[in-house]
């Protein structure tokens, strides 16, 4: 949906990134989009759903949208765009928010007007890096990872029923892996005309790599496999095609779409 690799420079930090998507071994038609704004360090995945016109039309939707309102945003008189000391103080998670509440009226109105799109939505997770600071929205089960050293860890929390069942205890989360209901989602983007968008803020460190995915990767791979192949891949770039392969590899149930993006002193 964009350019596909690039970087950017903050006084004090770099910012280097990749993005690819993939139709996968088993669907004839990709319904994911992905979105790198090197200008705003703003970083989108959307996997649609809603049928083979449906789908695509929504992420598409959803990733113009958000980039778009954050232009819009930082053009204006109170552009979330200046820089913060603290990440309480920080305008752009709200931005954020009001960005994928607007790709959701869109959506859904788009639905209204053609039957063909009807029921459509798409999941959002979506990334904005300023100078230390790293900005998330979110709604659905495409998920962000900080991958930190030795650390790999879910930034985000899957809106999903086995994710429900997991936190009420209902089912492990070995068993959420196999479950028939792993693509339930419970909250999307523009299946109705609002929707509660989740939004987080954390301190960055030089070396850090974020890592957004639609479930066609995250559910193929375990968290350790992401981290390792991270680390181990010798070209940032090749990155996004060294995981794809790998979900590919293991059936590619479905389309794969991956942004990595690394801060750098």
């Amino acid at each position: 949906m964009s350019k596909t690799a690039g970087q950017t420079a903050s006084p004090r930090l770099k910012v280097v990134s990749a993005g690819l998507t993939d139709v996968g071994r088993k669907r004839n038609h990709n319904e994911d989009s992905f979105l790198i704004d090197e200008e705003l360090q703003l970083y989108v995945v959307a996997d649609g759903m809603g049928g083979h016109a449906g789908g695509g039309t929504a992420s598409r939707i959803a990733v113009e949208t958000i980039d778009k309102e954050l232009r819009r945003a930082r053009e204006s008189r109170d552009n979330p765009f200046i820089s913060t000391s603290n990440l309480q103080d920080a305008l752009i998670p709200e931005a954020l928010r009001t960005a994928v509440e607007k790709a959701c009226l869109a959506i859904y109105t788009a639905a209204q007007e053609d039957s063909r799109l009807s029921g459509m939505g798409t999941t959002v997770i979506s990334l904005v890096v300023k100078d230390d600071q790293a900005f998330f929205a979110h709604v659905g089960d495409s998920r962000a990872y900080l991958i930190r050293g030795e650390l790999i860890q879910q930034i985000s929390e899957d809106h999903s029923l086995v994710n429900e069942q997991i936190k009420a205890g209902m089912i492990t989360p070995e068993e959420a892996k196999h479950s028939r209901y792993k693509n339930i989602i419970t909250r999307s983007v523009g299946f109705e005309e609002e929707v509660q968008v989740d939004v987080m803020g954390v301190i960055s460190e030089p070396g850090d790599v974020f890592l957004l995915c639609s479930d066609g990767l995250a559910n193929m791979l375990e968290d350790k496999e992401i981290h390792e192949l991270v680390l181990q891949t010798s070209r940032f770039q090749d990155v996004p095609q060294k995981l794809i392969d790998l979900a590919n590899e293991r059936g590619g149930d479905d389309n794969i779409t991956v942004i990595v993006v690394q801060v750098q002193a």
